[in-house]
């Protein structure tokens, strides 16, 4: 059926809500089977409130979204459908301030709103696995449970282009809503071209699709500048960040 995303653009979408809530949240629980959930709950109560300020200005709000902090030195997060969001510690130790925090977080947003991980998971699991589970046939459970793992291979393998592209903008369009300087988008890119070493990103290094760097950058600062002069009441967050980084050991 039509489905909205971002903008209110309508996407077709044959997995219902409920099944594509109830893979995301297998799907996490293998995360957190394999990886280190961060032992520090005001880190945890911190990026949830930040995600949850971003999710309440998004276009998509059919869904609980969860959010958390992986205690690893890799430097990436990512979103499972269903509205599971995870982000690596070694992430958070590049940032700079709450607003760049807010871009990142408001990409995955984005790729939770546009069903991304959803599309790609309906087309990949074929004919039949696709009817149990619209339709609540015999096999359902276990239809789920072939999702769900096709589902953490894919969350890994990386989005289109223009998947990327599309969580780019409205991820932009996401934190101003919710209050942040997307001067914190701009300064994300230019973080992670340098972290590359190579002219790309580390998401780059990691997911060979996303777009090219420099274009994120260029289209990071255009977007900016359509917005200047920008209210005054955005902020970056610094103080704030600088105090909650401390506690990342």
């Amino acid at each position: 059926m039509p489905l909205p995303g971002p903008g209110g653009k309508q996407s077709f979408i044959i997995i219902p809500v409920g099944q594509e809530v109830a893979i995301g949240h297998g799907m996490a629980k293998q995360v957190e089977e394999t990886e280190k959930i961060l032992d520090d709950t005001v880190w945890q109560n911190y990026l949830n409130q930040i995600g949850q300020k971003i999710a309440a200005v998004s276009d998509r709000k059919d869904i609980k979204y969860h959010f958390k902090v992986i205690d690893s030195d890799q430097i990436n997060a990512f979103a499972t459908p269903g509205g599971y969001i995870y982000f690596y510690t070694g992430l958070l130790k590049e940032m700079d301030n709450e607003a760049e925090l807010a871009a990142v977080m408001a990409h995955e947003i984005s790729h939770v709103v546009a069903r991304h991980g959803i599309k790609r998971m309906q087309a990949a699991l074929g004919v039949q696995v696709a009817y149990e589970l619209v339709f609540g046939a015999e096999g359902a459970s276990n239809a789920v449970n072939s999702a769900i793992g096709v589902g953490m291979g894919l969350t890994f393998a990386g989005y289109s282009r223009n998947n990327e592209r599309e969580s780019d903008s409205f991820g932009m369009h996401y934190m101003v809503k919710a209050g942040y300087n997307p001067q914190g988008a701009v300064s994300m890119f230019q973080k992670l071209a340098e972290l590359g070493g190579d002219g790309q990103s580390i998401y780059e290094q990691l997911v060979s699709s996303h777009p090219d760097t420099q274009e994120r950058i260029s289209k990071a600062k255009a977007r900016v500048a359509e917005q200047t002069p920008l209210p005054k009441s955005l902020t970056l967050g610094t103080k704030k960040y600088q105090q909650m980084k401390s506690r990342l050991k």
